[in-house]
């Protein structure tokens, strides 16, 4: 059998219909499938690879750290060198109150297990979130998901979610002495990129500081400067409680965490003893690679060119049938009419050798989200091909 036969006959599915590229090597900004054919990846794993695929530093770090050990024991037992490094290089780049990192194998168990910490260090039972907002899809992670598509298949969910607008400021007076936390993401990354207004954002802050709810913000698509700033909650003016980390936060490696402060988290440690726990989560070679890949985006200075690559994509991408390009930093959605004319410029856009997605929640919104070291060359190319495949898809 072909390898695409054994992937539709072995490998659980997630969609009738998956890209199905057979890829044999990634490097930088491309993917190479076996007969040498490269694509150029605007999407970046879903923002993951935010310094590009198999940077040497992290496939360095990768191998001297697999010939020192792999697995060793359950999450906490055992001092690992690279959670150690990794949570002390995480903690100096973080607010003074985001000082203690609980590492998970994704970012979806990292919603997760802030959810319990919410609901432990407040002893309330009410977590709010907000429509059209995505945190995974896990039991509670899907829980908080804010579209009922999503949700209504696999209820019922846990109880006591409540989901608000996102950006209202009248919504803010549901927050209240019975809310454990509210979980709102930076920015609406699958309802196609909509930020927050600064006031509302600070208002939100406000609000669970008088009532006493924990304030969780989901970076997990935005961090490690995929807005164009280290951390997307910046450019507000606000701390969170808990903020959430995914994707990017391993390098390429599967990793996840959520943050917070030592007195919150100590929550977990007792009464009941191991209040959260997770064989894998912090593997060592994860952290050792995220290590490398963080310390790569502030070493060579990369962060502070995202915004001025973000405007090259924006002037580049013009045309009557692009109806609206929203942007944070290199997080872009460009909308067309409807879901079917996005998918055929995807499809086009693909056959020549550029790789990119829709949004969960904004299906007729092409997404832009590639690694942050792609090149104004690579930029330039990437946006022909698009244009060339809206011109075709009339």
């Amino acid at each position: 059998m072909h390898q695409r036969e054994l992937f539709l006959k072995h490998v659980a599915q997630t969609s009738p219909a998956p890209i199905g590229l057979e890829i044999v090597k990634a490097k930088g900004s491309y993917l190479y499938d076996g007969s040498g054919k490269s694509f150029l990846d605007l999407i970046a794993g879903i923002s993951v690879c935010n310094i590009g695929h198999c940077h040497p530093a992290v496939v360095d770090a990768v191998k001297q750290q697999a010939e020192q050990y792999l697995h060793l024991l359950v999450y906490g037992e055992l001092i690992e060198t690279p959670q150690v490094a990794y949570a002390h290089y995480l903690t100096q780049h973080l607010p003074a109150s985001l000082n203690a990192v609980y590492f998970t194998n994704s970012g979806a168990e990292a919603v997760e297990g802030a959810m319990k910490l919410a609901k432990r260090s407040t002893n309330r039972t009410q977590i709010i979130a907000f429509n059209k907002s995505y945190h995974g899809s896990t039991q509670g992670a899907l829980s908080i998901i804010g579209d009922e598509y999503w949700r209504n298949a696999y209820r019922p969910l846990l109880p006591g979610i409540l989901h608000l607008e996102y950006n209202s400021p009248d919504d803010l007076e549901y927050i209240d002495g019975q809310t454990a936390c509210v979980i709102a993401e930076t920015v609406q990354a699958e309802r196609g990129v909509v930020a927050p207004d600064k006031a509302w954002m600070q208002a939100l802050r406000k609000k669970c500081s008088e009532t006493g709810a924990l304030l969780v913000l989901d970076e997990i698509q935005t961090g490690f400067g995929r807005t164009g700033t280290r951390w997307g909650f910046e450019q507000f003016g606000v701390v969170p409680d808990i903020v959430l980390l995914g994707k990017a936060l391993g390098g390429g490696m599967p990793l996840g965490a959520f943050v917070a402060d030592r007195a919150l988290m100590r929550n977990l440690t007792d009464n009941p003893v191991l209040g959260h726990i997770t064989t894998f989560g912090g593997h060592p070679v994860s952290c050792a690679a995220g290590l490398a890949a963080m310390k790569v985006l502030h070493d060579e200075n990369i962060i502070p060119c995202v915004r001025e690559k973000a405007k090259l994509f924006l002037s580049l991408l013009q045309h009557p049938a692009i109806l609206n390009v929203r942007s944070a930093g290199l997080l872009i959605a460009v909308e067309f009419e409807s879901f079917e004319r996005n998918k055929s410029i995807i499809d086009r856009c693909i056959e020549q050798g550029v790789l990119t997605d829709w949004f969960l929640f904004a299906p007729e919104c092409m997404r832009i989200a590639p690694p942050l070291t792609i090149t104004d060359e690579e930029i330039r190319l990437g946006c022909r091909v698009i244009l060339e495949a809206v011109e075709s898809s009339r």
